[in-house]
């Protein structure tokens, strides 16, 4: 995905992905990969619990995540259900995670470096102003 210049603060900072937490595995994936043409890209996670990126057709992702035993149940009294959180594309995860550390917010996972599949990522996490989950996701 081409990084964009448009934000001054948080160099190329743009949609990465939505995070989704599935209830039935299957129909997810019928529904985004087959019904919405949603192309798999990376898949990780084990055996107890699938995780898939599949491209949006713009280069931004829908993150499908299998259902666990903890998962929450429809109608659960659980934020943001089924979307557990939203990816920004960021240039630089480490600088952009200090620029939000500085304007007080929470950091819930600092920096890592990871490999997806074939993708090598630098992920951070933390919390927005109204308790919604946040990652910065670069790609190397």
């Amino acid at each position: 995905m081409p990084i964009g210049n448009k934000n001054a603060i948080i160099a190329g900072c743009g949609t990465h992905h939505i995070a989704v937490q599935t209830r039935d595995w299957e129909a997810s994936m019928r529904f985004y990969r087959d019904v919405l043409g949603m192309e798999v890209v990376a898949e990780f996670g084990s055996a107890e619990r699938k995780i898939v990126l599949l491209d949006i057709g713009d280069g931004s992702h829908m993150e499908l995540f299998g259902p666990t035993a903890e998962s929450p149940a429809e109608g659960a009294d659980s934020p943001n259900d089924p979307v557990t959180h939203f990816a920004l594309a960021v240039a630089d995860t480490r600088a952009a995670t200090e620029h939000v550390r500085a304007a007080g917010y929470e950091i819930t996972v600092e920096p890592k470096d990871l490999e997806l599949g074939a993708m090598k990522v630098t992920i951070a996490f933390f919390v927005g102003p109204c308790g919604e989950v946040v990652e910065f996701f670069q790609t190397h």
